[in-house]
């Protein structure tokens, strides 16, 4: 798969996907940080990448319905240190990994995954 990784989360993020046999880079990597959410969106879906994302805004299937990207996973972690989030995400990845991200959204929850 490939990830777009948000630049809400740790940038280790897209190492450890790379590690994993995924193509992933960054928003920073694109020079996007600060852009609109449009701007990201757009830039992830001309790639064919999945967004990864803390944003609540990008995962909004109102502002954008499945047929604007590739793919978001919004993860909700309970706590939005660093240390915490990217415990919580390596928790979950191997599962999260198991599913076809493509062409919906994802939430990763404290207790489950679900799709819309």
């Amino acid at each position: 798969m490939k990830f777009k990784v948000d630049e809400n989360l740790p940038v280790e993020l897209a190492s450890e996907l790379r590690l994993r046999g995924h193509d992933s880079d960054t928003v920073d990597d694109e020079g996007l940080c600060g852009a609109p959410d449009s701007g990201v969106v757009s830039r992830a879906r001309s790639e064919n990448r999945i967004i990864i994302t803390l944003d609540k805004g990008i995962a909004d299937i109102f502002r954008f319905p499945i047929a604007t990207h590739a793919g978001i996973v919004l993860f909700r972690p309970g706590s939005l240190g660093r240390k915490a989030v990217l415990a919580f995400i390596r928790e979950r990845l191997s599962s999260l990994l198991e599913h076809n991200l493509a062409d919906r959204i994802t939430v990763v929850t404290a207790d489950r995954i679900r799709f819309r």
